[in-house]
């Protein structure tokens, strides 16, 4: 299931994961392989990620509490000498073994090669969020890439696009712009990926171009009716503090944005922002305009929340 140690590290370059973290990953594959109840697990998160491929939300659900059950125990952590290390890169090695179903399903879809790269190129950038936030090799969301390695995630320029369904929430605030669809309708969520330059108007332009192009090519079943957002970059607050030319204020303006505002979010800004959600406020650095309008909002006793956008997004 595990390509062996020799061809190990280029398929982690392929993925992207940062070259400080190879040498650790081929090290720890022996300990990983050597270790039946660690296998047993890795066979059963491979099964359960790629499993319905393509299906939206048809992979099992990622199951971190179970590997950090298996497999931080005192056993591993007198076989590793880091007691969290295998379950630290535990999740690269599921990727890694999922790596032929999901490549074989974008080669039966036609997708590009470098698309597929591209996308699956995200492990690596998790790899080094987990690095920014803790100082050390891991995976920072196992649970968010599984959306890439089950064919339901796809970066096309500098966005990227995940195919759900619109659900009742989003629904309901879809009805109020004539769109009104049902629960089950399709639509793109949109994500930002970090470490990828900056949000350009041109370079959203040009992502919504090639995902309008991509999903009727690559999934002609699929009407989605909507782009939607779900993010701290949609606060309209921000608008307070950054000019109308900026780039986020730019990108908040291809949206209809929801009143309601939930709960305070502040982590959310600072560990994209700062590398870090629990920074303390005090110490936040100011030496971009987004510092500080973050930092000093949250310094003056304000709060940051999700902002929940959509536009019409119409394919056929």
């Amino acid at each position: 299931m595990l390509p062996d140690a020799d061809d190990l590290p280029e398929i982690l370059l392929d993925l992207a994961v940062p070259h400080e973290d190879i040498n650790e990953l081929v090290a720890l594959r022996g300990l990983l392989t050597r270790d039946p109840g660690a296998i047993s697990l890795l066979e059963e998160c491979v099964e359960g990620l790629v499993r319905d491929m393509g299906e939206i939300g048809g992979a099992a659900s990622w199951p971190g509490e179970r590997i950090a059950e298996v497999l931080v125990g005192q056993a591993h952590g007198r076989a590793g000498g880091d007691p969290g290390a295998l379950g630290r890169y535990f999740a690269v090695y599921v990727f890694v073994a999922a790596l032929p179903y999901v490549r074989a399903h974008h080669r039966a879809l036609g997708v590009a090669p470098e698309v597929s790269r591209r996308t699956l190129a995200d492990l690596g950038r998790n790899m080094a969020v987990h690095r920014r936030r803790h100082g050390r090799g891991g995976v920072q969301a196992p649970w968010w890439l599984a959306l890439h390695f089950h064919g339901e995630l796809f970066q096309l320029g500098r966005l990227q696009f995940q195919r759900a369904l619109v659900g009742e929430r989003t629904a309901g605030l879809l009805a109020g712009t004539g769109l009104a669809p049902d629960a089950d309708a399709h639509c793109l969520s949109l994500h930002i990926p970090d470490f990828y330059g900056p949000l350009s108007p041109a370079a959203c332009d040009r992502s919504l171009e090639l995902a309008r192009d991509f999903f009727a090519r690559h999934f002609p079943g699929e009407r989605y009716t909507a782009g939607i957002c779900h993010s701290w970059l949609l606060d309209r607050q921000l608008k307070r503090y950054l000019g109308a030319d900026s780039n986020i204020v730019r990108f908040q303006e291809r949206f209809r944005i929801a009143d309601e505002a939930g709960e305070p979010a502040d982590d959310e800004p600072v560990q994209f922002v700062f590398g870090g959600p629990e920074l303390p406020v005090g110490e936040l650095s100011r030496r971009t305009t987004l510092e500080r309008a973050v930092g000093d909002h949250l310094r003056a006793g304000g709060h940051w929340y999700i902002g929940h956008g959509w536009f019409p997004l119409l394919t056929v």
